[in-house]
């Protein structure tokens, strides 16, 4: 699940705060910043963390799609086509669901 201080950012940015071993217990918050409610921070959280589900496609195809370099000289040797042939691959592999 998303951390706390990453929800507790989404919803203010300028926040301090300081958070001990993940407890909405040991929330310190510094400096004047306004609290913010347990469940703000756990609604923040489950909307980040569906965001970051929604996007597994994305990470599954970033770490097998060839290299930059790689796909440079794909597009030398066997042009657009071939280097879109490639791609192609990783990307029915990994549909955007």
């Amino acid at each position: 699940m998303t951390d706390i201080i990453s929800a507790i950012k989404a919803i203010n940015p300028s926040a301090e705060v300081s958070v001990n071993a993940e407890d909405f217990e040991q929330i310190t918050w510094l400096n004047g910043t306004a609290v913010i409610s347990k469940a703000d921070i756990q609604a923040k959280q489950a909307e980040l963390q569906t965001a970051y589900d929604n996007k597994k496609y994305q990470r599954d195809r970033a770490a097998e799609y060839p290299s930059i370099v790689d796909q440079l000289d794909d597009i030398y040797h066997n042009g657009i086509d071939g280097w879109k042939a490639t791609i192609k691959v990783t990307k029915d592999k990994y549909p955007k669901e």
